[in-house]
Formats: C-alpha cells, structure tokens, sequence
C-alpha cells in the first residue's frame, strides 16, 4: 500500500510539474529578435471589391479590386493550399511559438466597406477562408459602408473585427486626448458591437510612429499592422507588414508579389 501511495505521488508532482513548466512556457514571449527571425506571413490587404469605373483616377483603381479578379484570386489561394488564419493565431505564433498550418495566409480588408461584407465575405465562404475587417468607427451605418448588424454577423461567423481608428486621421498626428478618440472609443464602441475583445489594429496609410506603439501596448491592444515598409526593431508585433493588393494586378501578378514581400 505504501509503494502504491509513493508511486501515485510520484506521478502528482511529475505531472504538476510538467503543467507548471507548460504554464510557464506559454507565458514567456519571445523576445523582438526571435521575432524578427521568424518566416512572415503573408498578409493581404484589399479595400474597394468593385468594377472599375471610367472616371475612376490612378488611386482608386489601384485600392479598387474586381469581384471577378477577387473571386479569382480566393480560388487561386485556396488551390494553391494556402490556409486563413485569425490574427490571435498569428499572435501566438509570434509571441508563445504557436504552430501554423502550412502556407499560412491572413486576409485583412481596411476601411468599413458594405462591398466587403456583401461580396468578400460570400467569396471567402467558398472556400472556408476567414478574413479581419479593420473597421473606422466613424464610418458605421453610413451608406456604404459596414452597418453595425453586418458587423456582428461578420464576427459570429468566426471573422475578426480589429480597429482602424475613428476616422482615418494619422496616428503620427495625434496629441492629447487624441489618442482616446482614435483608439480607446473605437475599440470598446467594436467590443460593445461585436460582445468580443478587440486585440488588433491597423494603421491608416500604414503609418506609425513609437509614441503609437506605446499607446497601444497601454491600451491592450495586441498586435498591430502596417504596409510593407520596415518593421520596427524594438516591438515589431506592433508594426507587422502587409501587402496591399492592387487593382491592377493579374492574380499571378499578386502571387508573385506575394513570394517576394514575404520571401515564400
């Protein structure tokens, strides 16, 4: 009885150990080299899901892609094997060494647009492909734009809603209580609507400067995205780079451009 007793104890501190160790591991971040070093992740960043227009500048028809080379695209990824995932899986990733599937992609839409929920979201679904909607508060139920029923529905059906300030103004510019109206207010305005955290945000033009990343470290926020320009070397998880996807490009263009952003 009394082996019984010591081996049954043995086998309680081994395993509580070992669960503590765990515990421990998962609570240690890496630090921003072992960030740096790691393979990125490709990320793509669409705005306007639209036909093009005559009278449409260089500018929109560079942020505007068609649904037809949209829809081509997802099904281009998807055969390719590419696999989505939400940006808590990149945090993990990132931070804690979290496992990816392969050919990892995330797919981001910037701007609030009712295009992205009427045509992006059917496209993806096709394909088992989920996306972040980086949402301006501003914009909310105005028309055109993301209403905040589409919202939610975008977040139940296992999307991720992340923050893209009040009104697109650049954080570099922000002074005083600035920073509450930019990025406090909308974060718990897209809580309140969605009944989730919001962790993740981007930039307006990609544009970012220390003093931001400061505020979102105090303000909770998780991760934060750029454009493809260069990462910063202190907390590059608040400056990961995406790639916008031009209007202009084939989706072999987009491809290629892909594999030499993020050198996959």
């Amino acid at each position: 009885m009394k082996n019984i007793l010591f081996l049954f104890l043995i086998g309680f501190f081994t395993l509580a150990n070992g669960q503590a160790k765990k515990g421990t591991q998962k609570n240690t971040e890496a630090t921003a080299a072992q960030i740096l070093r790691k393979p990125e992740v490709p990320i793509l960043c669409y705005h306007r899901i639209r036909n093009i227009l005559p009278s449409d500048g260089e500018n929109m028809r560079t942020y505007s892609v068609t649904p037809a080379n949209f829809a081509q695209q997802m099904k281009t990824l998807s055969d390719a094997g590419f696999h989505s995932i939400p940006p808590s899986q990149l945090y993990e990733y990132l931070l804690h060494d979290g496992v990816l599937p392969p050919k990892s992609i995330l797919l981001t839409f910037d701007d609030t647009r009712e295009e992205q929920y009427r045509l992006a979201d059917a496209e993806m679904k096709k394909y088992g492909f989920k996306g972040v909607f980086f949402i301006m508060t501003v914009s909310i139920n105005r028309p055109g734009y993301l209403t905040k029923v589409q919202i939610k529905n975008l977040s139940d059906n296992g999307h991720t809603i992340g923050a893209h300030t009040w009104d697109h103004h650049l954080v570099t510019k922000y002074i005083g209580t600035d920073w509450t109206i930019q990025l406090t207010k909308p974060k718990k305005q897209l809580e309140d609507i969605t009944g989730k955290a919001v962790d993740f945000f981007a930039y307006p033009s990609g544009i970012w400067n220390p003093a931001a990343i400061t505020q979102l470290k105090n303000k909770n926020y998780q991760l934060a995205f750029i454009l493809s320009n260069k990462r910063d070397s202190i907390a590059p998880q608040y400056t990961i780079r995406r790639m916008i996807v031009a209007g202009t490009w084939s989706t072999d263009r987009m491809l290629k451009a892909m594999q030499s952003t993020f050198n996959k």
